[in-house]
């Protein structure tokens, strides 16, 4: 049975930069399931030019227009994240379907709150875990249910947040601010550790973390002004997996001369190896190596990976899509929800409350 494309409606794109124009739209362009219906921007002229520039049926200069525009069926909202609760409450309000960004909420109770509605409403609704599609990590997902490893020992991850180094742009400035809920720990840990609980296809039992700020201030790349780096740039942690398996981590802001991006995964008869030259899992480039018995390390080839030329951010946000549109027209329940973003902001609010002490998730 063919579906008609689902039209979508994109909160905030604007023509020349944020992350709805850079990896939703051409992610969505790609896609026969869709179709680019409207958009919306606070200033009517910005989402005008976005519109012509994108292909967009319709403009709209407010949220309330787009989420009861009668030709949007899904409401995309890629936005920063404080404006999350009041913008997908108000689409699912609407009764439309919702694609939100990570992180769901500035923290758990507003994550909550969102999915407590979405299954009020009886709406499907999605957040914006790429990194669950990639096919690296879909791979390694199923080589670990096939008995590669055998029985899950530990896992080991290090990783780098780019960001929150000696410098950052003007852009992610807000992100210095803990309660914008859209730190290092909010976003770059996150998703990597989510990442690793996808492919382990497991949960915590406990956690425990360590936040600390190394680095007093940080520079704006534009303007060279010097400003305090109130967020934790250093995250030391440990889990205790559902099988009894340990997990170790630690993510430093900036880049790492050294090493920037491992997670090794040790296994009662084998081992993996994932790395990349950059500093998380959000961004790909992945390199995937593995062992058993007596063999030596060795690549593992990726089935439907990406090719070279595809740009990895847009083709991850691409894979989800396809996702969420065989859940909305065929009733699957393959890509990642709201109740999936309570998960990992509870495993969050547990490392943020725990003070280097185990906590229960």
């Amino acid at each position: 049975m063919t579906h008609p494309p689902i039209r979508v409606g994109i909160i905030g794109v604007h023509p020349d930069r944020g992350w709805a124009s850079t990896a939703h739209v051409p992610a969505l362009r790609e896609l026969p399931q869709y179709r680019l219906s409207a958009l919306s921007h606070s200033r009517i002229e910005t989402a005008r030019a976005s519109a012509e520039k994108f292909g967009f049926d319709h403009a709209v200069s407010s949220t309330e227009e787009l989420v009861h525009h009668p030709d949007v069926d899904l409401v995309v909202v890629t936005v920063r994240v404080p404006e999350h609760l009041q913008l997908v409450t108000a689409a699912l309000e609407a009764g439309k379907y919702v694609f939100s960004e990570w992180p769901l909420g500035i923290n758990l109770r507003d994550a909550q709150t969102m999915n407590a509605l979405a299954g009020q409403k009886g709406i499907s609704a999605m957040i914006g875990l790429q990194t669950r599609a990639n096919p690296t990590v879909r791979h390694m997902r199923k080589l670990i249910k096939q008995g590669f490893l055998g029985e899950v020992l530990s896992a080991s991850v290090i990783g780098s947040g780019i960001t929150w180094g000696e410098e950052m742009e003007e852009a992610f400035r807000y992100t210095l601010d803990w309660s914008k809920g859209a730190s290092m720990l909010h976003v770059p840990f996150a998703h990597t550790i989510d990442a690793l609980l996808f492919a382990l296809d497991e949960d915590f039992l406990s956690v425990s973390g360590t936040l600390v700020s190394r680095r007093p201030t940080i520079r704006m790349i534009e303007s060279k002004e010097v400003v305090p780096l109130d967020v934790a740039d250093q995250i030391a942690f440990t889990g205790k997996l559902t099988s009894g398996g340990v997990v170790t981590s630690h993510f430093r802001g900036g880049l790492s001369r050294a090493t920037n991006f491992h997670v090794e995964i040790n296994g009662s008869r084998g081992d993996l190896l994932l790395t990349s030259p950059v500093g998380y899992v959000g961004l790909g480039g992945f390199k995937l190596m593995g062992a058993q018995a007596d063999e030596t390390l060795h690549p593992i080839f990726v089935p439907d990976d990406f090719r070279p030329e595809d740009n990895v951010l847009t083709g991850n946000v691409r894979r989800l899509y396809e996702l969420f549109a065989s859940d909305m027209t065929s009733g699957t329940r393959h890509g990642p929800t709201f109740q999936d973003a309570v998960k990992l902001h509870r495993l969050i609010d547990a490392i943020e409350q725990s003070g280097g002490v185990a906590r229960d998730v």
